[in-house]
């Protein structure tokens, strides 16, 4: 009985080895020799993981940065530009440097601005609250307020503000890695220029209903009238299907389009206040002598 035992154990070593050497033969015979830049790109990265730069993840980035002939179409927006000086530094390359981003929130659709005409008892979700139905204001474009842009966020830069019921960004926080941007169902959020100083002005607003409508669901929604584009001297702002966008390419920030906009829904950031008017006092004329 014991022979036999024995007799088992030692059979299944040597099967146990024989499955070594096989497999240890076999991966020799195709094992592919990676380049060993990449672990120095891979290491020089912050490690997020993020999918921003639009890869996988930070050793897919790695990977792509190594094997393609230059740096275009590849940025690390975690890292941002000084990670991007520090990968082509390795890599032997040049590299341009980009404006620094930051995620923007297009709606102010706030409970004081956008009544609710019902109540949501569902799974706390904007993506499951979207696909019932279009919300619960008379919106059907704004922030729902559940929270997935703030459960994607890695960073700990977005929250729905109880007060308002609508997700702000911080901006000292963000890294505009993009995971809340693809993480809202309805698209109000958005990657912009930070700006000079940090200073943005944008229309806070998505909503495409005509002006009737959308004045009816939110006091400070864009009714796409024109005044902003109008007055706008830089061709930076369009109105199109009821709404108006302004290109932060184009965009000087003279802030004209927010005194003009009716609603309010233009929104300038980081800007000093504006002094007050000082309305000039009325010249007196001099009396004339009765001669």
């Amino acid at each position: 009985m014991t022979g036999t035992v024995l007799f088992t154990i030692a059979t299944l070593v040597a099967i146990g080895l024989l499955f070594a050497v096989v497999l240890y033969i076999v991966a020799q015979k195709f094992k592919v020799e990676e380049d060993p830049r990449i672990a120095v790109v891979e290491s020089i990265l912050p490690g997020a993981n993020c999918g921003g730069c639009g890869k996988a993840g930070c050793h897919a980035f790695a990977e792509g940065v190594v094997k393609a002939d230059g740096m275009d179409g590849f940025f690390c927006p975690v890292g941002g530009n000084p990670v991007m000086s520090k990968v082509a530094e390795a890599l032997g390359r040049a590299v341009e440097e980009k404006a620094p981003m930051v995620a923007a929130m297009r709606c102010n659709g706030s409970l004081a601005n956008r009544a609710r005409t019902n109540e949501y008892d569902g799974y706390a979700s904007c993506k499951v609250m979207a696909a019932l139905y279009s919300g619960d204001t008379g919106c059907r474009y704004g922030c729902l307020g559940k929270g997935d842009c703030e459960a994607a966020c890695q960073f700990d830069a977005i929250h729905v503000n109880p007060t308002t019921g609508i997700a702000e960004v911080n901006e000292d926080k963000c890294t505009a890695c993009g995971s809340c941007v693809k993480a809202c169902p309805k698209g109000i959020l958005e990657l912009r220029a930070k700006g000079f100083k940090n200073r943005r002005v944008f229309v806070s607003c998505i909503n495409r209903d005509k002006g009737a409508i959308t004045r009816k669901a939110c006091s400070v929604g864009c009714i796409g009238c024109g005044k902003c584009a109008k007055v706008c001297a830089f061709g930076a702002i369009t109105v199109e299907n009821n709404v108006a966008y302004i290109d932060f390419t184009k965009c000087k920030m003279c802030r004209k389009c927010v005194e003009e906009c009716p609603t309010h829904a233009i929104h300038e950031v980081n800007f000093p206040p504006k002094p007050p008017k000082v309305e000039p006092k009325p010249v007196e004329k001099p009396h004339e002598e009765n001669v």
